[in-house]
């Protein structure tokens, strides 16, 4: 039998210039490595970024094909606090989202299930 796919409450943003047209965030490691960001519950995503940050229900398999072309191929899941983005007005160049690990849990492979939430899809229909 085949298990269903996980789906992810995953943090977007909205694109400047492009009305309703929204991207995953992404994040670095601490040792620097750029990162896609997924919670394995809405709860946890709103503990680690806040109850402004919107997020969206992705399955690791889109989450993977959205990440791949700018050449992520590690998810972080559930990290602990993910720090928001320096002002890049103050900054000397923007950077991305920090993300805190917990121990030992990243995905490189694998699956999915459902997580309830989410706001419907961020893409439009093509």
């Amino acid at each position: 039998m085949d298990e269903a796919p996980i789906i992810y409450a995953v943090p977007v943003r909205d694109l400047p210039g492009r009305l309703g047209v929204r991207t995953v965030r992404t994040g670095r490691s601490p040792q620097g490595q750029r990162v896609g960001i997924a919670f394995t519950r809405p709860e946890l995503l709103v503990t680690a970024m806040g109850a402004d940050q919107q997020w969206e229900e992705l399955c690791e398999s889109a989450l993977r094909g959205m990440l791949r072309p700018l050449g992520i191929d590690l998810i972080q899941v559930d990290p602990l606090l993910v720090a928001p983005p320096l002002d890049p007005k103050t900054a000397a160049r923007p950077i991305g989202i920090r993300v805190v690990t917990p121990p030992a849990y990243a995905m490189s492979t694998g699956g999915c299930q459902r997580v309830r939430g989410g706001s419907g899809s961020p893409f439009p229909a093509r």
